[in-house]
């Protein structure tokens, strides 16, 4: 047991799965690095050999030196711009009950509304749950059968692509605020990394996230299930590009997102994020049971930066 918790600490630190020969097995793996932290520290208090009890209470320590970030809140920058909320929801193929969404919007007060797994069945479910009157504005994924993706606003928009043709979003869209700026909005759905142990699976995941682009001169935000968690490496890759995990930013990383069964009060991994450039600020996240669907819906709280700072103020924000 010693051994094993040591050897998952040294793969989580030394991001194995960065490594093609490696991320077959590493990926899946380490989405579950949090509970293992718990696991490790468990066991050092239950061993009774002082040798195996040191070794495991060093790879808890140096687990929650990865995982620990995540529940302390940050100092936000000085974004002086407008206020936004969002809040993003993985239908689990038109299955989660659309007056709930609804509700939530309602109630959150949410300004944009990222949807996966949308059906045409769940569109016109929300359409008569009184989605229109909350989020009048819609870009959709130009999908004609099946899922698609999805973005509802408050504000006027603007459908565009991203620079990469081929990447986890789903779908894109310009919002024009009426302060007169104007956000790139990205919704996001990664291919998931299975089934477990494919090359394939793991290779088309891995290449959907790498085409997403940096944040540009305009603020952009990312959100949706990108099937990955800050234990990937792939996915911290994303981060470095310059942008901020909004629930990490609050103190909520750790809150979990996705469970392996819907319509149950149990939530494993935190796959669904919300990714702000580095120039706005995270007032506050929450996430939210959703009946139906085996997500739970994210909601972030933005303030967004300043016209000035949205100009040119990225590159020296990065590199601080």
């Amino acid at each position: 047991m010693a051994g094993a918790l040591a050897s998952w600490a040294a793969a989580r630190l030394a991001g194995a799965d960065r490594l093609r020969f490696a991320e077959v097995w590493a990926v899946p793996l380490l989405s579950f690095t949090p509970q293992v932290t718990a696991g490790a520290w468990a066991s050092a208090l239950l061993m009774r050999g002082a040798g195996p009890a040191a070794a495991t209470a060093v790879a808890g320590a140096a687990l929650t030196a990865a995982v620990g970030p995540r529940a302390v809140p940050k100092r936000q920058p000085r974004a002086m711009g407008p206020v936004l909320r969002v809040l993003t929801a993985n239908l689990l193929f038109g299955r989660a009950v659309a007056e709930e969404v609804v509700e939530l919007v309602g109630r959150k007060h949410a300004d944009v509304l990222f949807v996966q797994e949308l059906t045409d069945e769940a569109a016109a479910g929300l359409e008569r749950a009184g989605l229109g009157d909350l989020l009048p504005h819609q870009v959709a994924q130009p999908t004609p059968h099946g899922t698609r993706g999805s973005i509802y606003a408050r504000y006027p928009m603007r459908g565009g692509p991203l620079a990469a043709p081929v990447s986890a979003a789903r779908c894109t869209a310009w919002l024009d605020l009426p302060s007169g700026q104007s956000v790139q909005l990205a919704c996001i759905h990664a291919a998931p990394p299975k089934p477990p142990w494919s090359p394939d699976a793991t290779a088309r995941w891995r290449s959907q996230l790498s085409a997403l682009p940096a944040p540009g001169d305009s603020p952009r935000i990312l959100a949706g299930d990108f099937n990955a968690t800050l234990d990937h490496a792939q996915f911290r890759r994303l981060l470095r590009r310059g942008y901020l995990d909004a629930a990490s930013q609050a103190g909520d990383g750790l809150s979990p997102t996705w469970g392996p069964q819907r319509a149950r009060r149990l939530a494993l991994l935190t796959i669904d994020h919300v990714l702000i450039d580095r120039r706005s600020a995270v007032l506050t996240t929450s996430a939210h049971w959703l009946n139906g669907s085996d997500h739970r819906a994210l909601y972030a709280e933005l303030r967004l930066p300043g016209p000035s700072c949205a100009a040119g103020g990225l590159s020296r924000s990065a590199r601080s």
